[in-house]
């Protein structure tokens, strides 16, 4: 079968496109047909050795895939590395049937980022109706997710984006309120933004985007991490946390997958806001397998919007 096959670490380049083996059979996993695999900021720290989780050379990318199992039936699941490929292996526990009304683009965008998106605003963070909550990266696949449950939840919504358009759309998709990501006065805009210090807060950017961000959080509020897509880890300041009685906390969407009930219940209540019309995922580009160093040279020069995906059929 067609894979991209990392065989070093580095830059987009590393990742060529091969024929390799389809993988053997293991107890409790379906083998899937994959239609597209997502594309995410994971793949990237694991082509760069930066990864949370170790990887092993040669190594096949990708950590979410929508195909067919079992001759046809359509489903979306979680994987820890082979989704880059025309087959892999899904575990049944992080496997969801897709409904006919959700398209594989959409459905795609809900495993990772989508799940990503729920359990930190809701259980990170515990968002409440009324709060006002941060949102990076607001055009972005998890981002845009984040940005429409927090509205849809009665919260007030600040996005941080990086253009002009990436910020009208986010405005578009129900922030109340999109600042520039990139301004060196980024707390002074969220505050004025917020109209004061916010409840919580997102973030995944690192450096000094992670200390201009907490700074807008009020006295008992929340920041939750879950990257530093710029490449640089933040250094929390515990004397601050203490003196503002602030709450940071870390998330890694895999620590719920042997969780029987918490992805099962958000990808419920994900697939009913699409279904409802009141979720709608903003897919972005989809490139052939052959194209993910492409893809990666445009996630890491942060120009799409939206659920970037592999077409593996193609």
């Amino acid at each position: 079968m067609r894979a991209i096959v990392m065989r070093e670490f580095g830059g987009p380049d590393v990742l060529r496109l091969e024929d390799v083996p389809e993988p053997a059979p293991r107890g409790g996993h379906s083998l899937v047909d994959v239609a597209l695999a997502g594309i995410n900021y994971a793949d990237v720290h694991a082509r760069g050795d930066s990864y949370l989780a170790p990887v092993e050379l040669p190594y096949v990318p990708g950590n979410e895939v929508v195909g067919t199992v079992d001759g046809g039936r359509r489903v979306v699941g979680l994987c820890r590395g082979g989704g880059y490929a025309e087959r892999t292996l899904l575990h049944r526990r992080v496997t969801w049937d897709v409904p006919d009304a959700i398209s594989d683009e959409q459905a795609v965008a809900l495993a990772l980022q989508g799940n990503s998106a729920w359990h930190l605003l809701f259980t990170s963070l515990r968002l409440t109706e009324g709060e006002t909550v941060v949102v990076p990266a607001a055009a972005g696949g998890l981002g845009s997710l984040a940005v429409q449950l927090a509205a849809r939840a009665g919260a007030k919504v600040i996005g941080l984006a990086g253009s002009p358009e990436k910020r009208e759309l986010a405005a578009e998709l129900g922030a109340h309120a999109v600042v520039d990501s990139t301004a060196e006065d980024l707390t002074e805009r969220i505050l004025d933004a917020a109209g004061g210090p916010v409840a919580a807060a997102l973030e995944m950017t690192g450096g000094v985007t992670f200390e201009r961000t907490l700074a807008a959080v009020a006295p008992r509020g929340r920041l939750a991490v879950y990257g530093f897509a710029g490449g640089e880890l933040a250094s929390v300041p515990t004397r601050e946390l203490m003196e503002r009685s602030l709450t940071v906390s870390g998330f890694w969407l895999p620590q719920l997958y042997a969780d029987r009930t918490a992805l099962p219940t958000s990808m419920r209540a994900l697939f009913d806001a699409v279904a409802d019309g009141t979720l709608k995922p903003l897919t972005g580009a989809v490139y052939g397998l052959g194209e993910a160093a492409r893809a990666h040279h445009e996630l890491a020069a942060r120009t799409p919007t939206g659920k970037l995906a592999l077409d593996v059929t193609r």
